[in-house]
């Protein structure tokens, strides 16, 4: 990607930026020339993907914070460390998928999908508000899942006490994100707000499609080998990153839209996709904010 005055001025912020579809993230908003902060729970893993996008891109303008989105007071703390004038973009990209079959909490007591993926997200956005304002026109990338495509948020039981299952939740966590980020932007419109709020989506992105970063990521023969047919419906994770990319860079995306990959929704290159039909009842989305508002005990724009 070509640098110019407009992107080396401006800053990003990419959520879990240390691994998978964020870390490609992070490495491709690198080669605008922007300043990109990867937002980490480990430092450790954090300089592992610093060295690996600076051996990939010369000159890269990047760096690290420590970010625990499991852990709601601890986020104040952390936009304040970003010890920024103005953010132009955050990517809302970390998140966390258990295979245990048991119910897990955070620290805060909420379950760990939806405390993570979506209130931690939400809590977030609320701290990094004034400096998303202070930049002409920011964004906010909420990075949701296919997986929640076929899925329906329970209102009566966010946190999934009842019937738990792992792989649901999950899917459940990120169509939250994805009601949220639709929300967020309707508010921030009633709101006459510079910031704007885009959900992207990366489709089926798989590690053996993927190309290695080592040590970030490191794919061998056989695996490619073995992932050669899947590549005709799914793509890897370098290729996963691109809607949030473009969500970020293209001027010509508005808020409130849904991008994805073209192809069945899976691979291929970045296109706008129609609200699926769950995304479009608002009064779920309002109820959602109403409840993450209640047990964050913040809000990202004032209500209406």
């Amino acid at each position: 990607m070509s640098q110019s005055a407009s992107t080396t001025n401006r800053a990003y912020l990419i959520t879990g930026g240390n691994a998978g579809i964020g870390y490609f993230t992070a490495e491709q908003l690198a080669g605008t020339g922007a300043t990109v902060v990867l937002g980490s729970r480990s430092p450790a893993r954090a300089e592992t993907a610093l060295d690996a996008i600076r051996a990939r891109v010369p000159g890269a303008r990047v760096r690290s914070v420590r970010l625990d989105l499991a852990d709601l007071g601890s986020l104040r703390a952390a936009a304040e460390s970003l010890e920024m004038e103005h953010l132009d973009a955050v990517v809302h990209n970390a998140g966390v998928l258990l295979e245990e079959p048991e119910r897990t909490e955070t620290g805060d007591g909420n379950e760990t999908h939806f405390g993570i993926n979506h209130l931690g997200h939400f809590a977030l956005t609320h701290w990094l508000m004034p400096l998303l304002e202070a930049a002409p026109d920011a964004r906010i990338v909420t990075v949701g899942s296919f997986a929640a495509k076929s899925e329906r948020l329970d209102l009566d039981d966010l946190q999934s006490r009842t019937d738990y299952r792992a792989k649901r939740t999950y899917a459940r966590s990120k169509l939250a994100q994805m009601y949220f980020g639709l929300e967020l932007d309707r508010r921030l419109r009633a709101a006459d707000s510079t910031v704007s709020s885009v959900v992207v989506h990366p489709g089926g992105a798989l590690n053996s499609l993927t190309p290695s970063r080592p040590p970030v990521h490191v794919r061998g023969a056989g695996a490619a080998l073995r992932a050669a047919p899947a590549a005709l419906v799914l793509q890897g994770k370098h290729a996963g990153a691109r809607p949030a990319v473009r969500a970020v860079l293209d001027p010509r995306i508005a808020g409130g839209e849904l991008w994805g990959p073209r192809i069945f929704g899976l691979r291929g290159r970045p296109h706008r996709e129609r609200l699926w039909t769950q995304l479009e009842d608002r009064e779920a989305a309002r109820r959602l904010w109403d409840a993450s508002a209640k047990l964050t005990g913040v809000a990202p724009v004032a209500g209406k």
